[in-house]
C-alpha cells in the first residue's frame, strides 16, 4: 500500500556516510518524529529525521542502512527531497540528542559488494564498451547486467582483471566536480542529475555517478568470484560474490570438494576423474542391469498362463524401457489388459498399462480415482502413478 505524504522538517539531513563512509557511530538531534501510516491509515511505525546521520538511505541500487538509535531499532532508511527518514518501531522524542550506531557489519558487506561492481563494470565498459543497464544488490547475491554478450574466456579474463585491481589497493575517490569541470569528466551513468554530481572514482578501472558509501581502497573488497554470467535480454546477466560472501562461497565448496574426495577416496584435485570414472562405471552396470531385467521379464512372459485374458506384474524396482518393453510382449499374448507396477504398498506404485483390444483410457480413469492415482495416455497404452494396494490392484486388474 502506499504511504501518506508525510511531513518533513524542510531541512536537508546532513550526510555524514559522505565524509566518511567507515563511519559507525555519531551523536545526533532528533528534528522530528512522526506516524508512518499506510493509505488506509494503519500505523505501520515511526519515521525520525535528524539534524544528521551517518545511516545512507536506500539509493543507488544499494539497501538502506540498519543500526540502532540509543536503543531504538532501524530496520530501513529511505530519503525525499534531500531528507533522510529512520524507520523504526518506536518513537523518539523531538529535541533529544541520540546516539546513533550502525549495524557496520552489514554496511561493510555491502560496500564490498558494490565497490566490486564498480570495478567489473568499468572493465566491461572499458574493455568492450557496454553499459551496466541493471544493478541489484541482494542480500546473497550481487547481479550486474550488460547491453552486450561476453564468451566464457571474456568473464574468467574479467574476474582476473577485477582481482588485480583489488590486490592493487588503489584509492577509491570520492569527487564532486563544479558542473563546468563535470562537462569534461568521462564517466558512466552520465545522465541528467539535479543538483551536485557525485562521482566515484577508482583509478584505472572506472569512473562513475553514485550516491553510495564505497570502501577507502579496493583491497578492502578482499575477493571478487564471479559466479555466473549467463545471456539476458539480448546482453548478459553477471552473477558475482565479493569479500566476506565469496570467502563464505569458497568454504561452503571446499567442503564439498572434502566430502567427495572422501567418499571417491581421490584427491581433491583429482574428483574430476573419480566422478568420471564412477559415471562409467555406472554406466557400464546399468548396461548389465538393462540386459539381467531383459532375461527376467522375459522368464516372466513366458510364465504367463496362455488362457489369462489380463496380466500385471509387480516389482520393487525396474527400469521403465524394461517395463514398456515387457508390456509390448505381454500384449501380443493376450487379449485383454497387461500391466506392470513398479514400487511398493508403502512408497506407490508407477504403472504402465497396454492392451491391443481395450480402450485402456476409462479403465485408467476408474484405476486412478480408486486409488489417488494420476496419468493417462492413448487407447493402446498408458502410464501414471497411484498408491495402493497390491492385492486389491491386481484384483481389479484381473476383474477388468
Amino acid at each position: 500500500m502506499e504511504e501518506k505524504q508525510m511531513t518533513s522538517t524542510g531541512r536537508e539531513t546532513e550526510k555524514l556516510y559522505d565524509k566518511d563512509s567507515h563511519r559507525k557511530e555519531f551523536e545526533a538531534t532528533v528534528l522530528s518524529c512522526e506516524e508512518k501510516l499506510t493509505a488506509n491509515g494503519e500505523k505501520t511505525g515511526w519515521r525520525i529525521v535528524l539534524d544528521r546521520t551517518a545511516f545512507f538511505p536506500e539509493g543507488g541500487g544499494q539497501f538502506g542502512d540498519v543500526g540502532v538509535l540509543d536503543d531504538v531499532e532501524v530496520f530501513d532508511t529511505h530519503e525525499k527531497d534531500g531528507v533522510i527518514y529512520h524507520e523504526t518501531k518506536e518513537p523518539l522524542e523531538p529535541g533529544r540528542t541520540v546516539k546513533g550506531k550502525l549495524d557496520f557489519a552489514v554496511r561493510f558487506d555491502r560496500m564490498q559488494q558494490h565497490s566490486g561492481e564498480h570495478i567489473l563494470s568499468g572493465l566491461v565498459h572499458n574493455l568492450y564498451g557496454y553499459d551496466n543497464v541493471g544493478f541489484h544488490l541482494g542480500t546473497e547475491i550481487t547481479t550486474l547486467d550488460f547491453n552486450g554478450a561476453l564468451t566464457e574466456e571474456q568473464v574468467q579474463d574479467l574476474e582476473l582483471r577485477a582481482n588485480r585491481a583489488v590486490f592493487e589497493n588503489v584509492p577509491v575517490q570520492v569527487l564532486y566536480p563544479a558542473k563546468e569541470q563535470l562537462k569534461s569528466v568521462e564517466y558512466r551513468s552520465k545522465i541528467e542529475i539535479e543538483g551536485q554530481v557525485r562521482i566515484v572514482s577508482i583509478p584505472g578501472y572506472d569512473i562513475c555517478a553514485c550516491c553510495a558509501p564505497h570502501v577507502a581502497r579496493s583491497g578492502e573488497i578482499g575477493l571478487l568470484k564471479i559466479v555466473s554470467c549467463e545471456k539476458h535480454r539480448g546482453g548478459c546477466r553477471m552473477t558475482i560474490l565479493c569479500g566476506s560472501r565469496a570467502l563464505a562461497d569458497y568454504q561452503k565448496k571446499q567442503q564439498s570438494v572434502t566430502e567427495v574426495s572422501v567418499a571417491l577416496s581421490a584427491k581433491p584435485e583429482k574428483i574430476g576423474e573419480a566422478v568420471l570414472h564412477l559415471k562409467e562405471q555406472q554406466s557400464r552396470l546399468r548396461e548389465q542391469l538393462n540386459r539381467m531385467q531383459s532375461l527376467y521379464l522375459q522368464r516372466k512372459l513366458e510364465e504367463l498362463p496362455l488362457e489369462s485374458r489380463n496380466v500385471c506384474i509387480f516389482e520393487a524396482e525396474l527400469d521403465n524401457i524394461a517395463a514398456r518393453n515387457f508390456v509390448n510382449a505381454a500384449m501380443e499374448r493376450c487379449e485383454g489388459i497387461c500391466g506392470v507396477f513398479v514400487g511398493t504398498d508403502e512408497n506407490g506404485y508407477h504403472y504402465i498399462l497396454g492392451s491391443r483390444t481395450v480402450d485402456l483410457r476409462p479403465f485408467s480413469r476408474t484405476l486412478n480415482e480408486k486409488f489417488q492415482g494420476k496419468g493417462g495416455g492413448k487407447p493402446e497404452m498408458v502410464q501414471g502413478s497411484l498408491t495402493g494396494n497390491a492385492e486389491e490392484i491386481r484384483k481389479i486388474m484381473m476383474e477388468a
